[in-house]
């Protein structure tokens, strides 16, 4: 039988610490060549529905066989890149019936092939995000790291934190986005959920001044964190490549990626006109960046690099492109979770296998 399980479900059973401990085993494992991750391809077309928003069909998957699993991530998306504050933002519309957004996970067996489960990304995604950044902070920021002054109050920024929660004590939390009713709301839903006060705060060097990690969480396509602000033994963190200003990560003494790959694969119709692939901005910030010399995360995890060896030393993770690698780790620990407390539902396998040879 094939799981077919809801973002409730997800929700339930993949908490912060066990996405944690999946992946630093699963990062090792593909550190020593014993896992295998795809590249993530964007597929993008006009969309048809206006002027402004294209279509985006996006795919990432990975294999772990030491867990007996491999699994595709695919997103069907309308997007469009409207100016928010001072920067452009890359947003996803909720344009399918219902006003509801389309993400799938499918998990195999790579012993026989056959469709293990289905689940929506949102939550998932969420939830691997946060962890990967978790796992830099334990690795790299200091081990007496008690503060995080975070920029963002979007989707991503909560998982951020709760994160940063696993892997040190942390005891003070100021947030800064450009709006104040959402960073209010957040700091107020983040101080109920960790048990930690968060501080909505009127302006990003409020934020970040004196923080001994400091965590971009934002959809911008633009820098939101700048050189100036780089301070002795501060640990810096993104969720995407644009956030950091390419001269603050040339002036951090450490700096370690998620993957060498510098961006996605894009194929799009002709002269079509995608914001975060042209110019100055999305992929083409920090092109100055080697990416392919920089060391990544799976390799610190697996002893190969040092993520810190001093106080003093400014280090930053830079999550510049995530991994369908990613979705098998914590869809087998989702698909494992759910066997064992009854939940999702079960349809039968031959829906979803043939007796023709494809």
């Amino acid at each position: 039988m094939t799981l077919i399980l809801s973002n409730d479900d997800v929700g339930k059973l993949l908490t912060m610490p066990d996405c944690m401990d999946c992946l630093e085993d699963a990062y090792r494992e593909l550190a020593h060549g014993r896992g295998i991750s795809r590249t993530r391809s964007d597929s993008v077309a006009p969309s048809g529905r206006d002027d402004e928003a294209l279509y985006s069909l996006k795919s990432m998957d990975g294999v772990i066989p030491k867990l007996g699993v491999g699994a595709v991530r695919i997103n069907s998306d309308i997007i469009t890149w409207p100016k928010i504050g001072n920067s452009m933002r890359r947003v996803k519309s909720p344009a399918a019936p219902g006003g509801r957004y389309t993400g799938l996970v499918l998990l195999f067996s790579s012993e026989t092939g056959e469709p293990l489960a289905i689940m929506p990304d949102g939550v998932m995604q969420r939830i691997r995000v946060g962890a990967a950044n978790g796992l830099g902070v334990k690795y790299m920021a200091r081990a007496d790291a008690k503060t995080v002054g975070i920029l963002g109050s979007g989707w991503q920024a909560g998982t951020q934190l709760a994160a940063a929660c696993v892997a040190r004590g942390i005891t003070a939390i100021r947030c800064h986005s450009p709006t104040r009713e959402n960073r209010e709301k957040f700091c107020a839903d983040m101080t109920a959920e960790l048990g930690v006060e968060c501080i909505p705060v009127d302006s990003p060097e409020a934020a970040i001044a004196g923080a001994d990690i400091v965590m971009c969480a934002t959809n911008t396509i633009d820098a939101v964190f700048f050189e100036q602000w780089l301070e002795p033994g501060a640990h810096l963190t993104s969720i995407k490549r644009p956030e950091i200003e390419e001269k603050a990560v040339a002036r951090c003494d450490r700096v370690v990626v998620h993957t060498h790959d510098d961006k996605p694969m894009l194929v799009a119709t002709r002269d079509l006109d995608v914001p975060e692939h042209g110019g100055e901005r999305g992929w083409g910030l920090a092109a100055g960046i080697d990416f392919a010399s920089l060391p990544t995360l799976p390799q610190l995890i697996a002893g190969e690099i040092v993520g810190r060896e001093r106080p003093d030393e400014i280090t930053c993770f830079l999550n510049n492109l995530g991994l369908g690698y990613q979705f098998a780790a914590a869809g087998a620990v989702v698909h494992r979770k759910a066997r064992e407390q009854g939940l999702g539902h079960d349809l039968p396998t031959d829906w979803f296998t043939e007796d023709v040879h494809p």
